[in-house]
């Protein structure tokens, strides 16, 4: 039986704020922890998922200056679900923006899924502001990876969640579903998009751990999560993520030499399939690869909390 580490005791912040990053974006961040101590960045998933309580919990309080911020359209930043100015390379400037106004020299990051994919852009253009990173469900953005997600791969797995979130698609538009979802998540039927919103949202929340948790379908269902979600996402992902090249993020990791680094992910990730860390890691010498054995995707499964936690005293 493994023996699995906890995350550390809930803790509050001792300071939130709004910083203004736009004449049309505001994003919501805050700080955890010990104001004196090693800054450390988590970073989200999605596009569009938000900050929440957990993340706070995967680094040593004592140590530790744990800084959270709600990329923007999602979360406590506004305006919700804004699709305007909102791209990758707009999230990196808003992290530098960021760093500046807490007065940060270098930090850790730790990001999860989307959360990966930022961070990793993030360090390939300001590797000299990092000091180590932690990745979770390592996603690069290549047009093979949303695919297996979202056109074919995944559904071989999950057909049952599938066949709910193909059903407000017609049939003769299903060649392209992100781009069907796009027209009716931006389009101008209010309650069409919410209902696609929510298919969407669902089939993530759906697949994303190695047992089902119906519970996190049900929130992942809630009106206010599943628009910014599954607008975002899919905006960004219509775009393949606003990257110059569909291998940008793994062509560029030779950025990241010298950066310590520390890849997790579930041997059983569906939504982000393992061989997404494996590239990574053949391309970024200083990071480690761990293979959690009974995980799936989500930041909660205990395997995986056990080797993040593992991750933040080990860079101690």
């Amino acid at each position: 039986m493994n023996i699995y580490r906890p995350p550390y005791p809930a803790i509050d912040p001792y300071r939130t704020g709004v910083l203004k990053v736009s004449d049309l974006h505001d994003i919501y961040f805050e700080e955890c922890g010990n104001p004196d101590g090693v800054p450390a960045l988590m970073v989200h998933g999605g596009p569009g998922g938000g900050a929440n309580a957990f993340m706070r919990r995967l680094h040593d309080p004592a140590y530790y200056r744990i800084i959270l911020f709600d990329q923007r359209g999602c979360g406590r930043s506004s305006p919700h679900a804004e699709l305007r100015d909102n791209t990758t390379w707009h999230l990196v400037d808003d992290m530098e923006a960021l760093r500046k106004h807490l007065h940060v020299e270098r930090w850790q990051l730790l990001g999860g899924s989307w959360g990966s994919t930022l961070s990793l852009a993030y360090a390939e253009r300001h590797p000299e502001r990092v000091s180590q990173i932690i990745l979770r469900g390592v996603f690069t953005m290549r047009r093979a990876e949303i695919d297996w997600f979202y056109q074919s791969g995944c559904n071989w797995i999950f057909p049952d969640s599938w066949e709910k979130f193909v059903e407000p698609i017609p049939v003769d538009e299903r060649g392209d579903i992100i781009a069907a979802y796009h027209r009716r998540l931006t389009g101008p039927d209010e309650e069409v998009a919410i209902t696609c919103a929510k298919a969407w949202s669902q089939w993530e929340g759906s697949a994303i751990s190695l047992i089902p948790d119906g519970n996190r379908v049900a929130r992942f269902a809630n009106t206010r999560f599943a628009t910014a979600f599954a607008r975002i996402e899919c905006h960004y992902f219509v775009n393949g993520g606003f990257l110059e090249s569909d291998d940008q993020l793994l062509r560029e990791a030779v950025k990241l030499n010298g950066i310590p680094g520390r890849a997790v992910h579930g041997r059983y990730d569906v939504v982000t399939p393992l061989a997404n860390a494996w590239d990574l890691v053949a391309r970024w010498p200083d990071c480690e690869l761990k293979i959690v054995a009974d995980a799936g995707h989500t930041m909660t499964e205990p395997g995986i909390v056990h080797e993040l936690v593992d991750a933040t005293d080990g860079f101690r």
